[in-house]
């Protein structure tokens, strides 16, 4: 029984295949940043000097957010949905440490346990770049660590004055200040990072799985229970029998659309403006592939969307999802990994 109306069934396998069999649906995503994302590695922000556009060929350096930012909190997202409709246990499966291998989060997005197997990700994500300049889309914040009473002295004794420490006033007695004091680069809000996530080989129960969660993922990058809000715009899908063009170049041809004094100011983007150009040019260049696709973008795309979006919203329409998924996900391992398992233990 098909879950969705408002695409061909065509699109999708009945089963879960084994081996790479030529389908591909490519979610066309903008990430908008809503707070002071962290995308860094050694406490600096990821950032890559590429050319600014196709066309417009200064180079620039821009915000990088590389995949694993954006893969692995969806994924998250996912396997929550998994333990609290009871379709999976912590005990069972705990992420990066133990894996079932047999529930939906697995097959879809793919693990690695050493000796005792492995299945590739069927979720295909890129480094995405933001649109505008990292020295528009960053600022430095200073950072500190206040002590209880709010302030950032603490009540202290003479015996510690005498060992060079620093005097403070609080509440009319000595004390000391903290030293916890850093500066820290953040991505400012309302940055756009144009993201291609492509799902390869997919069933209807595994593409609304994958859907939902880039719906519902809202944070990325670090400290995410503090900062790291991020909105997921989807402009449409993709399906096709093949890759699609990589985010660098999507990029680069929504900064050659749009006028060169709004792309190179200070101010934030017009999140309408970005959307229409992002939209105008992922059409220009799928105009020019040379493989077989579908698009879904812009009002081809919003009956779709809405149709998943009444589905997700309701505790039996994600409950018919997850079913599913699950239903396939385990059907697959019954057949290809607990099977080639068995065969090795003989």
């Amino acid at each position: 029984m098909c879950l969705l109306k408002t695409i061909d069934p065509k699109f999708f396998h009945s089963e879960i295949p084994y081996k790479p069999m030529g389908k591909y649906v490519h979610f066309l995503t903008i990430r908008v940043t809503e707070s002071y994302p962290l995308f860094q590695t050694d406490e600096e922000l990821n950032k890559a000097k590429v050319r600014a556009g196709i066309e417009k060929k200064t180079p620039i350096s821009r915000l990088s957010m590389f995949k694993r930012k954006q893969s692995t909190p969806e994924r998250l997202v996912g396997r929550e949905l998994l333990r609290n409709y009871g379709f999976m246990t912590a005990e069972e499966c705990e992420y990066n440490v133990r894996f079932a291998m047999n529930n939906p989060d697995c097959i879809i997005y793919g693990f690695a346990i050493g000796d005792s197997g492995s299945e590739k990700s069927k979720v295909v994500v890129d480094t995405a770049y933001s649109i505008t300049s990292f020295d528009n889309s960053h600022e430095t914040f200073t950072l500190n660590a206040p002590y209880e009473n709010g302030t950032m002295s603490a009540k202290g004794e003479k015996k510690e004055l005498a060992k060079g420490k620093t005097k403070g006033k609080l509440d009319g007695e000595i004390g000391t200040t903290t030293s916890r004091i850093n500066q820290q680069d953040h991505i400012r809000p309302q940055v756009f990072f144009p993201s291609i996530i492509t799902l390869t080989d997919p069933t209807e129960a595994g593409f609304l799985y994958v859907f939902n969660n880039i719906l519902r993922t809202r944070h990325y990058g670090a400290q995410t229970t503090r900062t790291g809000r991020v909105r997921n715009e989807l402009l449409g899908i993709i399906c096709a029998d093949g890759e699609i063009v990589s985010n660098l170049r999507w990029t680069q041809g929504i900064y050659d659309l749009i006028p060169e004094d709004i792309v190179q100011s200070i101010d934030p983007l017009e999140e309408d403006l970005v959307i229409n150009k992002a939209t105008q040019a992922i059409q220009e260049l799928m105009s020019d592939e040379f493989i077989v696709h579908t698009d879904f973008i812009g009002e081809d795309f919003q009956p779709l969307l809405n149709e998943v979006k009444a589905l997700t919203r309701t505790e039996e329409g994600i409950k018919s999802i997850l079913n599913k998924a699950n239903e396939e996900a385990k059907s697959y391992f019954k057949k290809h990994i607990e099977k080639k398992k068995a065969k090795s233990n003989i």
